[in-house]
């Protein structure tokens, strides 16, 4: 039994650690609340099983000690009372007598009482008939009891009283033995202690309840932290997630001197510096645009004069008169040239101010698709240089002006850089249009495909220098985005760059989604 017991004390720690390794291993916990619960339950739970622990070993202690001390001093009383009072070599009735006195102390043990009569021969008597005998005492405590001792200063009796418990079929028991000084029978005593047992069982239940009762507290008490706790950080996060939607004015209130306060104070300091940043970005940038649209159209008037005056000369160097002299005709080419592109990209910037500025308006109309890219070929002379395959019958309600534009510079752009034919392909995908215009040129190097829609870009190393302007394409997105569409650029596994138009066949409830965000705008102005 003892090496039993010592297996389960040094067990228990590895089973603990083994079992914490495996808890560790899976909570992987992405909510704070649930964390902050199991790290309290913890605790308490460590903290209630120790507490538990300890006072079960000290009241065990307490208990044993105390009726063992109290039946062993009552044993050895009536061994010094009674026993002693048995002659040298008593009968097996006398001894039989004076167990049974013995047995009817306060502390009702049974006893076990041995002697030798006058012939030498061992007799036995026996409080309880059957119930308590030899066999029920170790053999070491027999050894013990019956081993005379030396007589010194420090050890004035040969014998001693010695005592153990044990164990029999489940139920505890207290034994105790000793010999009567100066010669006489040997006493034994056995005491139930099946009470006490019943006592600390009552008394592991109750410490096991308080347990539970301190476990279900914590988690209560931890529930309740984690609320506090969290309830600032909830605040934080939504006024977070209000100021990534771009809510600027987004503000905590603050209250208190602790640590999450102070963060509060920390984000209201750095939302109103946001704020203010991008407010004078808004107006650096507003007044940019106001720069290129009131430059735009002060460069429109003198830029008229200038498209007259070069029209004239155009039509000069067309006559047959020959009436401009050939050592200025390249300039006055050269001149009519920039004119036409300086009037395209004063015309471009105002475009994309507009849409900079959100004032850009669809007006729709039922078109057929077929027809207006035709139209759009015929009115840029592209009829030889673009194949079409398109259906006629494919309508849409779209903005006729702006898929002009769109599919102008999708063209233009595939003539110039990609080399003719040009392929323009119309099909239907649910409720979408899609318009593929694909060239024949080299295609487009895998570091310039992102950048082509940007403003002002130009793969100048990889393609010819063009005489736009570097804003075709990217009017051609805007115009695209404000029906609800998108284009995309990629290289065609044949060879040849392919741009891909995809429009809704219906831009109709974007305008009035339009006006309802302007009406918005305007209430918020108010």
């Amino acid at each position: 039994m003892a090496d039993a017991h010592v297996a389960d004390a040094q067990g228990a720690p590895r089973g603990w650690a083994a079992a914490r390794k495996v808890v560790a291993s899976r909570l992987r916990f992405t909510s704070l609340r649930l964390r902050l619960v199991v790290v309290f339950g913890l605790v308490a739970l460590t903290a209630a099983v120790s507490a538990s622990g300890i006072a079960y070993w000290l009241n065990r202690e307490a208990v044993l000690t105390r009726t063992q001390d109290a039946v062993l001093h009552d044993f050895q009383q009536e061994m010094q009372n009674r026993a002693s009072a048995l002659p040298a070599h008593p009968t097996q009735d006398e001894l039989q007598h004076t167990a049974g006195q013995m047995a009817g102390s306060s502390q009702r043990f049974s006893v076990l009482l041995v002697a030798q009569d006058e012939r030498g021969k061992t007799v036995v008597g026996n409080s309880e008939l059957g119930t308590f005998t030899l066999q029920n005492v170790p053999k070491s405590l027999q050894r013990a009891v019956n081993k005379q001792q030396a007589v010194s200063s420090s050890n004035k009796d040969a014998y001693h009283l010695y005592w153990q418990r044990i164990d029999d079929h489940g139920k505890p028991y207290l034994v105790g033995g000793t010999k009567v000084i100066g010669g006489g029978p040997t006493g034994y005593m056995l005491k139930s202690l099946e009470p006490e047992a019943k006592d600390l069982n009552s008394l592991a239940w109750s410490l096991g309840i308080a347990t539970a009762l301190a476990l279900i507290g914590s988690a209560l008490l931890a529930q309740a932290a984690a609320t506090t706790v969290l309830r600032p950080v909830h605040r934080l996060g939504s006024a977070a997630r209000r100021l990534g939607e771009g809510k600027l004015d987004t503000r905590l209130r603050v209250s208190g001197t602790d640590e999450l306060a102070d963060l509060s104070r920390t984000f209201n300091r750095a939302a109103e510096s946001l704020e203010k940043k991008v407010a004078d970005m808004s107006g650096r940038e507003e007044a940019s645009r106001r720069f290129v649209a009131d430059m735009s159209h002060e460069l429109r008037t003198p830029l008229t004069a200038i498209t007259a005056v070069t029209e004239v000369l155009e039509e000069e160097l067309d006559a047959e008169t020959g009436s401009v002299d050939p050592m200025i005709e390249p300039a006055v080419r050269l001149v009519v040239s920039e004119t036409r592109r300086l009037n395209d990209l004063v015309e471009n910037l105002m475009e994309v101010t507009r849409f900079d500025a959100g004032t850009a308006r669809l007006v729709v109309d039922d078109v057929d698709i077929a027809d207006q890219i035709t139209a759009c070929i015929d009115a840029r002379a592209w009829l030889d240089a673009v194949e079409l395959d398109a259906e006629r019958g494919i309508m849409a309600r779209l903005d006729p002006r702006r898929l002009d534009v769109i599919l102008a510079n999708l063209i233009g752009n595939a003539l110039k850089h990609g080399g003719s034919p040009v392929r323009v392909r119309v099909r239907e995908e649910g409720e979408d249009l899609l318009i593929a215009v694909r060239d024949h040129g080299p295609g487009i190097p895998e570091d310039v495909l992102p950048h082509v829609f940007d403003r002002f870009y130009k793969a100048s190393a990889s393609r010819p220098r063009s005489e736009g302007s570097g804003l075709g394409l990217s009017i051609a997105l805007e115009n695209a985005h404000i029906h609800g569409g998108r284009i995309t650029a990629a290289n065609s596994p044949e060879g040849g760059a392919v741009f891909t138009l995809r429009l809704p066949r219906d831009a109709s409830p974007l305008i009035e989604d339009g006006t309802r965000e302007a009406n918005g705008t305007e209430e918020n102005a108010r």
